[in-house]
């Protein structure tokens, strides 16, 4: 293990992630493949989760900023939706908000490592935003983890957790703990279950289809790509199902045209770096997933990309350099791709 700040760093832990080195302000080159990308935004701080807004607009978390701002999907226009939420612990290098949800038209923000036992004095957890500068915390998942600890064994080095995907699902939400090794289940009202617990395998992104729950897995140090898969389980499962494996790292999943699934791909990590470190600069992927379980590269060149959205037939990509891609050529894009079928179908 390799000793950051005040903690050692685990193959669970998720900052192979996000990244405890600040990465450039801008990618050194444009992404590439079979589809174009367009520079649609950049100058955000931190930027990890988003979600499509009931506007219409992308919405992002930015830890380093402790805000969430709104990008207009066809101008790039940035403006801030909510800012005064916990921002990321310099010493840690990764926290506060990192990814954001709306239930009708009121937005939640998942905020994680701001908690004491990390040299904070705020909540991991859940806050809903009840105006521009004003939040109430909706659930102490923190202190969940605390009385809660996992029971299948792997280290911990953070036992409040390190949570990175928040997903509306059945009313509430669902959280993946990309260091705890679990999904929980969260109601509105606080009430905290843990819905399915896997061994060191580092939950991601995740994506709902009816009662289907498909989710990411970056996979642990040194994430290599048979690691990186998308699963699949529903709310009473025990365990998950493969659905596709192939790419390293894997951060994201979510449904494109025709409920076509896509992962997000954040590249190899450096040969010989510690765990802790970065994966390669502008090695990461936009895939396809197949349904024979391969994955196919559409979009490459990426500099560390952290999430996927959406709207139509236009995706978009989420960088931790603070960028957003626009992807606007998805209509065809299934007829195009070389992958045997069109992927796994909804459910």
């Amino acid at each position: 293990m390799k000793k950051i700040g005040r903690f050692l760093v685990s193959s669970s832990l998720l900052i192979a992630l996000i990244t405890m080195i600040t990465p450039s302000a801008e990618s050194v080159q444009r992404p590439s493949g079979r589809l174009n990308a367009a520079l649609l935004a950049t100058g955000l701080e931190g930027s990890i989760g988003s979600t499509i807004g009931p506007d219409g607009a992308l919405y992002v978390a930015e830890g380093a900023a402790g805000r969430i701002s709104r990008v207009d999907p066809q101008t790039g226009e940035i403006t801030t939706f909510a800012s005064g939420l916990p921002k990321t612990i310099e010493t840690i290098g990764i926290g506060g908000p990192i990814d954001v949800a709306f239930i009708g038209k009121t937005a939640y923000v998942l905020v994680t490592l701001v908690s004491p036992d990390v040299g904070g004095s705020d909540v991991d957890g859940i806050y809903r935003v009840d105006g521009p500068d004003s939040f109430t915390v909706v659930a102490d998942i923190g202190e969940f983890n605390l009385n809660n600890p996992p029971t299948i064994q792997f280290p911990i080095t953070v036992r409040t957790g390190l949570q990175y995907a928040l997903q509306p699902y059945r009313g509430g939400f669902l959280v993946t703990d990309g260091h705890l090794n679990r999904v929980l289940r969260v109601s509105r009202d606080g009430e905290i279950t843990v819905l399915i617990a896997f061994d060191d395998i580092v939950p991601t992104g995740l994506a709902v289809s009816g009662n289907t729950i498909y989710m990411a897995e970056a996979g642990p140090v040194p994430h290599q790509p048979q690691d990186g898969k998308v699963v699949s389980f529903g709310p009473k499962s025990t365990s998950a199902t493969e659905v596709a494996s192939g790419a390293s790292l894997l951060v994201d999943v979510e449904f494109g045209r025709g409920r076509q699934l896509y992962a997000l791909s954040q590249g190899p990590g450096v040969p010989g770096a510690p765990p802790g470190s970065p994966a390669q600069p502008n090695s990461g992927s936009l895939v396809k997933v197949n349904g024979d379980g391969t994955v196919t590269v559409i979009l490459d060149d990426l500099n560390l990309p952290t999430s996927l959205e959406f709207i139509g037939t236009t995706a978009y990509v989420v960088t931790l350099t603070g960028e957003i891609w626009k992807i606007d050529d998805f209509a065809d894009e299934r007829e195009r791709a070389a992958g045997p079928s069109s992927g796994p179908s909804s459910q």
